[in-house]
């Protein structure tokens, strides 16, 4: 499938043990999430277009793995176990979180990321994004310096993935605060800022438009 990838994408494609991931994160493999994956291909379904996010899945939460994580990973800090399935193939946007995420690949996935530190002046070009492919099983930490979003598909089938953040990460804010630092700007959800690209969902529900270049799209 990595060497498809190359084959028909006009970027690289590179896999989670290449040492260009290691500014982004790390693979995890000492956590048991064989529980949340078994719910994740059972009880839920991938819909006939877009995605669907489910932020927290109490079902999910009541695996041993959810206590672990609390006290060793999160350092006994609150956190939630959801999921994301789709047909994305897109970029569309960044965003990041002040805290890490780890996304547990329930089927083969690509991910497309760039540093924070990359955003300048509220914009970023896409030119500096890189794509990752991750094989199903593969639990990886993003660091809370990783700009990310939705994975992105390489079948007809779709993906799906098990998302676990900070509690409340990716709900509604009450309201949008006023602003104090022109980080602000991109302020979209509890725990969550954001950076669109024009052609994107996200841009037209009024989401700060940052992103410039192309909308990259994964093909297969």
């Amino acid at each position: 499938m990595l060497n498809r990838l190359n084959e028909v994408n006009s970027f690289d494609v590179k896999p989670v043990d290449d040492p260009g991931f290691r500014k982004y994160g790390k693979v995890l493999t000492k956590y048991d999430f064989s529980g949340l994956l078994e719910y994740l291909e059972q009880k839920t379904a991938i819909p006939q277009e877009g995605n669907c996010y489910v932020a927290s899945e109490p079902e999910m939460e009541k695996e041993a793995v959810y206590e672990l994580l609390k006290k060793n990973f999160y350092a006994d800090m609150p956190l939630e176990i959801g999921y994301c399935n789709g047909k994305n193939s897109k970029l569309n946007a960044l965003e990041y979180h002040k805290g890490s995420e780890i996304d547990v690949a329930g089927t083969d996935l690509v991910l497309l990321l760039a540093p924070l530190e990359a955003i300048e002046d509220n914009r970023l070009d896409t030119k500096l994004v890189e794509a990752f492919y991750v094989k199903a099983g593969t639990a990886l930490e993003l660091y809370a310096t990783t700009l990310h979003f939705s994975p992105c598909k390489v079948s007809d089938n779709g993906f799906k993935c098990v998302i676990i953040l900070p509690d409340q990460t990716n709900t509604p804010l009450e309201q949008i605060p006023e602003m104090v630092e022109e980080e602000d700007r991109l302020l979209w959800m509890r725990n969550k800022w954001l950076i669109a690209h024009a052609e994107s969902v996200p841009a037209s529900k009024g989401a700060h438009v940052g992103l410039v270049g192309e909308n990259l799209e994964v093909r297969y």
